[in-house]
């Protein structure tokens, strides 16, 4: 009887402290543990500057802290300019939902104003991205796994930020890799919701350009060498840089549309899924195993 009493202490205790995800530790965030620093002073090309940093933020989270705000939580974003770390994390404590964003990330040569907003996106869908969630050793946890946060930012977040841009604009700016217009191409009927996808795709390009860099991997992501492993049970953790890539292909590429709210205790709500006979838009089985329906 001891031991249980100890146990539950030690649960609720665990409960009321506040959590942190990409890992609920806090060690890891949108990128695994690393070592890198870029300070504000660091002599670089490439990043963004603390005007861009800015703004790639804002524009996500002025349209997501009334999201947040019907789900039950406070959305507040700390923006780290200052901060040399490489990285990004999500933070609960009470009913206040923490994205917390630092400037070394911003930093990086890799990383575009589109890049940092997938990354706020990112952070974001932990808090609000459906199931799959993290499996936890005392209670369900609140946080989408690492995988569907990726692919919340691309199926819903990107899309809702980019939305009344001039995206076809936008897009003719970029350097896109044919397999990335092609597909997109043929996932969309219109000219601005191709461009968002491509947006979407090329968006992923960068930050999967970060994890090669944080890797030191010498061969880089591309949309047309995806990832053909197949996991057996869905992984919770950072996917490789491939799988990363391919996720957020995937999402940009789904039909669904995204005011179609996803559902953190049904991993069909919201998107595309092949039990509703979709085809394209899955989530990549590099990291998600489908539940049987």
């Amino acid at each position: 009887m001891k031991s249980l009493k100890q146990g539950l202490l030690i649960a609720a205790i665990a409960l009321s402290q506040p959590t942190w995800s990409c890992t609920e530790s806090g060690v890891e965030g949108f990128v695994p543990e690393n070592n890198m620093k870029i300070s504000v002073n660091a002599k670089r090309f490439g990043g963004l500057t603390e005007a861009q940093f800015n703004s790639a933020i804002e524009r996500v989270e002025v349209l997501y802290a009334p999201i947040v705000a019907q789900q039950g939580g406070k959305l507040v974003i700390d923006r780290a300019w200052d901060d040399a770390t490489v990285n990004a994390y999500a933070q609960r404590s009470g009913d206040t939902w923490m994205v917390n964003m630092f400037g070394g990330l911003a930093r990086h040569e890799a990383i575009t104003e589109d890049g940092m907003s997938l990354v706020v996106c990112h952070e974001i869908g932990h808090h609000i991205g459906g199931a799959p969630t993290k499996a936890s050793a005392y209670a369900s946890t609140w946080a989408s796994n690492e995988g569907q946060a990726d692919y919340f930012a691309n199926l819903k977040c990107l899309r809702r930020t980019f939305l009344n841009d001039n995206n076809v604009a936008v897009v003719a700016g970029m350097d896109v890799p044919e397999a990335l217009t092609l597909a997109c191409a043929k996932a969309w009927s219109s000219a601005e919701d191709k461009a968002i996808c491509v947006r979407g795709g090329m968006a992923g390009d960068s930050v999967a350009k970060l994890f090669a860099s944080l890797r030191s991997q010498p061969t880089p992501a591309k949309f047309d060498t995806p990832d053909r492993s197949a996991v057996s049970v869905t992984n919770d953790n950072h996917p490789a840089t491939q799988c990363r890539l391919d996720t957020y292909f995937q999402g940009s590429l789904c039909e669904v549309n995204f005011n179609d709210n996803v559902d953190r205790n049904s991993e069909v709500t919201g998107t595309c899924h092949g039990s509703l006979g979709h085809k394209i838009g899955l989530r990549p089985t590099c990291w998600f195993k489908a539940k049987v329906q």
